[in-house]
């Protein structure tokens, strides 16, 4: 066929332009009234909008751009196979005690904030150090990133109270009740003590009146210390009441303000030379953390 007649009077169309209409709609675009095919317009990709984490804390969220619509199943719902949820991982709270920013803002850490129980306490403190100047709060972040990894080695889903070593903060509120807000199955505090030179030794600490259930913090304590206790390298506190590793004090907001299993554990005394000694040494933080992993496991009845 030479062309193609619309209806009425027969006018007939050259071969050139059915080639040329057959080009526009074999390409995908337009046809313009001469036959002549315009250039597709490109649709923007979609944007994204960021979130903002709140500070110290660093809850990031990720969002694919450009990624093309996922084609819906051409299966029938009845032939998709369904099967129970994954299984929830338990969730574990490290709280390394201070922060490497807090001596250059004492403005904001020692403002006042809810301690629990009705009382009020400084935001946070500056911490311990050596008599080398070994600090607490680079002792207990060290401690944190190591038995983060190892805890996360186990399938656990670990989250840390502060984000770096640089920071300010949080407040002993915000401690306290981040394991809350995550559903935390248990929340260890790292610390190191600063207590007389002569005293050596580790202890781990209860609320007297706890948010919540104080039997589950009392068996993440007697889990915590007896790991401690084989493998940490630090025995039991000596200048501590009861010489038997165990304390309780209604004065702590990271422990009262807590509803979920909760101990704070003092890793020695750093005071002390032979305390000290372990805790700048790598090889030391290593086993207080792997201690620490221990207890937690244990608690959790992860073999």
């Amino acid at each position: 066929m030479r062309g193609v007649s619309s209806g009425g009077p027969r006018r007939w169309l050259p071969v050139a332009v059915l080639a040329l209409l057959a080009a526009g709609c074999g390409s995908g675009g337009a046809v313009t009234a001469a036959g002549t095919p315009s250039s597709p317009v490109a649709a923007p990709p979609p944007s994204s909008a960021g979130s903002t984490a709140p500070p110290a804390l660093e809850v990031a969220t990720v969002t694919p751009t450009g990624t093309p619509p996922v084609p819906r199943p051409t299966t029938s719902p009845a032939a998709v196979r369904t099967g129970p949820p994954p299984a929830r991982r338990p969730v574990v709270v490290i709280d390394p005690g201070h922060n490497g920013g807090n001596i250059a803002h004492l403005g904001q850490v020692t403002r006042l904030v809810d301690a629990g129980n009705g009382e009020r306490k400084a935001c946070n403190e500056i911490g311990a150090q050596t008599a080398t100047g070994y600090a607490e709060h680079a002792f207990t972040w060290d401690v944190a990133l190591r038995l983060r990894s190892m805890l996360a080695a186990r399938g656990l889903d670990v989250r840390l109270t502060r984000s770096s070593d640089r920071g300010v903060g949080p407040c002993v509120d915000v401690r306290g009740r981040f394991g809350n807000v995550v559903k935390a199955d248990a929340v260890v505090s790292v610390h190191a003590d600063g207590g007389p030179t002569s005293g050596t030794g580790f202890h781990v600490i209860e609320a007297a009146r706890p948010a919540g259930d104080k039997a589950a913090s009392t068996a993440l304590a007697l889990a915590v210390r007896k790991a401690m206790l084989a493998g940490s390298g630090l025995r039991y506190a000596t200048y501590i009441a009861g010489g038997d590793g165990l304390d309780v004090r209604d004065d702590l907001a990271g422990l009262t303000l807590s509803g979920r299993p909760t101990v704070m554990v003092e890793a020695g005394n750093m005071a002390n030379r032979a305390d000290a000694a372990l805790q700048a040494s790598a090889a030391g933080r290593q086993r207080v953390a792997a201690a620490l992993a221990t207890g937690i496991l244990a608690f959790l009845a992860i073999r």
